[in-house]
């Protein structure tokens, strides 16, 4: 056999070829034999959930319904923050003209504004006092930097 012989038969593969005979039938009788089967072999009634199953879902279930009744019970005790409308120590806001300095000029804010939360919660914190402290200090020189830049 050369090359051309077996190109030809090549070829000849790229026809459709159709079966001999109908496949679905036997499909359809083979899964009729199934269904009859398990038909004959099931009860009528089944349980839709085992016992083992139906005790891990019941924990489950109050497993989440502790956790959710837990966080509301610590939502409505958590204290509420005073509004910061009242707190005359924190200075008026100061944007400046720069748009480069003005998104720092927010993040500071919004910084400021979390730390007095912050403070609020726990006012005899050193850590939260040396951070305002900080945050102030950069706000001072952000406003340098808008002072120099004209």
């Amino acid at each position: 056999m050369n090359e051309f012989e077996w190109r030809r038969q090549l070829r000849d593969l790229r026809q459709p070829l159709a079966p001999r005979r109908d496949l679905w039938d036997a499909i359809d009788a083979a899964l009729d034999d199934v269904e009859r089967t398990q038909a004959a072999a099931n009860p009528v009634w089944r349980e839709p959930w085992p016992a083992p199953r139906r005790r891990w879902l019941a924990a489950a279930l109050a497993a989440s319904l502790l956790l959710a009744g837990g966080i509301g019970w610590r939502v409505l005790q958590a204290p509420t923050a005073a509004p910061l409308a009242g707190n005359t120590t924190s200075p008026t806001r100061w944007k400046p003209s720069d748009p480069r300095l003005a998104g720092a000029a927010v993040e500071l804010d919004a910084a400021q504004m979390e730390l007095h939360l912050a403070l609020q919660q726990a006012p005899h914190s050193p850590a939260l006092q040396r951070l305002l402290d900080r945050t102030e200090q950069q706000q001072a020189q952000l406003r340098q930097l808008a002072i120099q830049a004209g």
